[in-house]
């Protein structure tokens, strides 16, 4: 899995980057990415081919009766591009999101998992 850092755009506005990990064991890869401030209904999840895309939308409301002194999240948006392996089954893959932490799991393909060879006695 590779991540594609050009920088992200999407409906013309530049995203942020989410932090994310990446763990490989021998059965597939373990994605978490930190999308703090994203409500579960404004994250979008796609995987087209060998691409995973994670985009994720923050609500930055400010009460009309204040005004913003100061503001470090100045992008509303989330957006990370990882190409996949073709060791990886893309039509396998399952997501947890809890408290701004998406949690993806995606097995290896069943070509690219061990197996174990029997041995016949001649």
């Amino acid at each position: 899995m590779s991540d594609n850092k050009q920088t992200e755009t999407t409906r013309n506005d530049t995203a942020m980057l989410p932090a994310v990990n990446v763990i490989e064991d021998s059965n597939g890869i373990t994605l978490t990415a930190d999308l703090p401030g994203v409500p579960k209904d404004q994250l979008l999840l796609q995987v087209e081919a060998d691409t995973l895309t994670i985009e994720g939308e923050i609500t930055l409301s400010v009460p009309q009766s204040m005004d913003a002194n100061h503001i470090e999240v100045s992008l509303p948006r989330y957006r990370r591009v990882f190409t996949l392996s073709k060791e990886l089954d893309p039509g396998k893959v399952s997501a947890e999101f809890n408290q701004g932490v998406l949690k993806l799991r995606i097995p290896k393909a069943a070509h690219a998992q061990p197996r174990k060879v029997t041995i016949n006695v001649a």
